[in-house]
């Protein structure tokens, strides 16, 4: 059995009032393909005023129709015909359910519709889409022939060009389907199925004719959720993340959104960068529900980017991590591990966050961000031996790491080497300098791996020896710092000017040494002794 969307004939007549939450919305959403959204508004709008339940309990069983469950959609269809036994569609359902079995009996039920509707085009087509649903090519006889007569009774019936674009596009003619949709919204411009169904022929080869068409049927009913919802969907499917949040905030107002929505909405609010309205939105879905876990996760994640909220961040995420332990249902994203692990390194709680990011890397294997940061956290520790361990754990397989990870590796082996010895020293000092070099090739304009690589040669050497090793490093350095007009650290302009003041003055170049002591004491003026040496000079 083929899903197909039905027909306008139960919105015609059925005025839609702001935020109407009746069976209209369902019925929207069936038209629209939608049947798992349909089923869920016309269950919630069941009992609701203004909802017409013997169309509610059609459309039902329709849904149950398109799931094979029979025995489920006879029952709809008897429970519409007693609430209201001259509405004839649920007479075209039952016959539906015979076609197969019994078609004489079918017929007879289809006759009994009939009464009900003589002059009743769309109830045609509903009978040509029960004989289409059990099979097109047996019955093409009697589909063309309930077309016919539909036509006959009204050829501005929009449901008429709706099933003729639902057979198109079954034949993937998606050009000459999208202009029957066009042509039921020509004779009824409430037609919301139709809109969608053009929409979505559109989505991936040309959006833009999607967004127009859904912007049309919001100017006809700015109130239609399904309306919204394929809207924002839209923007959202393109990319254009700003307007799809735009979208979803009027969605998400609408009493017919679907809960589920609501994570979307936050998600699209914080990768909007719109923290704030993020953060507020979270909070009041929380207030609303404390157990809403997804809530709770973007209320965090909100928070975390905003500077007025950083006192509250660590019971923020102490409290999300609590909900993430107690119930496995309550999955993290990477985004979820890593803001937590870093709340609790601030905090020294470095144990803590060391599990976090364990736990994460458990979960989430793919993800080396956590294996980085926990190298980090070890470095925090004073554990510079495991963070060189875990850092090279991360960079493992990657031969061209970037400028970033290549500066950090070859500086945690550095540090680490201060509290090595022997062997392990130079097995750390020979892993320094092979990743100082190597963010040097990629980023040839800092001076800082240059810098970097000199300390270690100047560890690996010993007294004047080491200012000697030093030099040809700190020499670049200095020429990168002034031909980029860079401006360095302190720390660094004091140890590449001093060193090569005092390597120029082991080698006899006055000159040279003059010019690199003046600039060290430009940056560290209160240096008696450099100060008395430049005397000298």
């Amino acid at each position: 059995m083929k899903l197909r969307g039905l027909f306008s004939i139960c919105l015609a007549g059925a005025a839609l009032g702001v935020f109407a939450q009746t069976h209209v919305e369902g019925v929207e959403y069936f038209s629209a393909d939608q049947i798992n959204n349909a089923r869920e508004l016309l269950n919630r709008n069941m009992n609701n005023a203004g909802t017409d339940k013997a169309v509610a309990n059609y459309y039902l069983g329709q849904i149950a129709m398109l799931e094979g469950k029979t025995s489920e959609a006879k029952k709809y269809f008897d429970a519409g015909i007693a609430i209201n036994p001259e509405y004839g569609y649920n007479y075209v359902g039952l016959g539906e359910i015979l076609l197969l079995t019994a078609p004489k009996e079918a017929q007879k039920l289809f006759k009994q519709a009939e009464k009900f509707g003589k002059k009743d085009a769309a109830l045609q087509i509903a009978i040509a889409r029960a004989y289409y649903n059990v099979d097109p090519v047996a019955n093409a006889k009697e589909i063309n022939k309930r077309i016919e007569k539909a036509q006959r009774i009204d050829m501005g019936e929009p449901a008429i060009y709706i099933f003729e674009g639902d057979r198109l596009a079954d034949k993937k003619e998606w050009g000459n389907a999208a202009a029957q949709y066009e042509m039921a919204l020509n004779f009824d411009p409430n037609a919301t199925g139709a809109y969608v169904k053009y929409a979505n022929v559109y989505d991936y080869v040309n959006p833009n004719l999607s967004i127009a068409m859904l912007q049309n049927l919001l100017k006809q009913n700015p109130t239609s959720a399904l309306g919204q919802r394929q809207l924002a969907n839209t923007y959202y499917n393109q990319e254009r993340y700003k307007e799809a949040a735009q979208e979803y905030g009027k969605y998400v107002q609408n009493p017919n959104h679907f809960k589920q929505d609501e994570d979307r909405y936050a998600l699209l609010l914080f990768s909007d960068g719109d923290y704030k309205k993020g953060y507020e939105y979270a909070t009041k879905l929380l207030e609303a529900d404390p157990n809403n876990f997804t809530a709770q996760r973007f209320q965090f994640m909100n928070a975390a980017q905003i500077e007025d909220m950083q006192p509250r961040l660590l019971s923020l995420a102490e409290a999300l991590y609590s909900a993430h332990q107690s119930n496995p249902a309550n999955k993290f994203a990477a985004i979820d591990f890593t803001l937590i692990a870093d709340e609790f390194a601030k905090a020294k709680k470095f144990d803590e966050a060391l599990a976090v990011l364990q736990e994460g890397e458990k979960e989430l294997p793919e993800q080396k961000s956590f294996i980085h940061d926990a190298a980090l956290i070890y470095f925090d520790m004073n554990q510079s031996d495991k963070a060189v361990k875990e850092f090279q754990r991360y960079l493992a397989g990657n031969e061209s790491p970037n400028y970033t990870d290549a500066y950090q590796m070859a500086n945690l082996a550095y540090v680490a080497a201060f509290d090595a010895s022997g062997a392990e020293k130079d097995a750390l000092l020979k892993t320094a300098a092979e990743y100082a070099h190597k963010a040097a090739e990629v980023n040839p304009k800092n001076y800082r791996p240059l810098k970097r690589a000199g300390d270690v040669a100047g560890m690996q050497a010993t007294g004047n020896d080491a200012v000697k090793a030093k030099a040809p490093y700190y020499k670049k350095a200095a020429d990168l710092i002034e031909s980029t007009n860079t401006q360095p650290s302190a720390s660094d302009a004091r140890d590449i000017y001093k060193t090569l003041g005092e390597y120029y003055v082991l080698i006899g170049d006055k000159d040279n040494a003059k010019v690199y002591f003046t600039k060290y004491i430009a940056v560290n003026p209160d240096d008696a002794q450099v100060k008395k040496i430049l005397g000298t000079l």
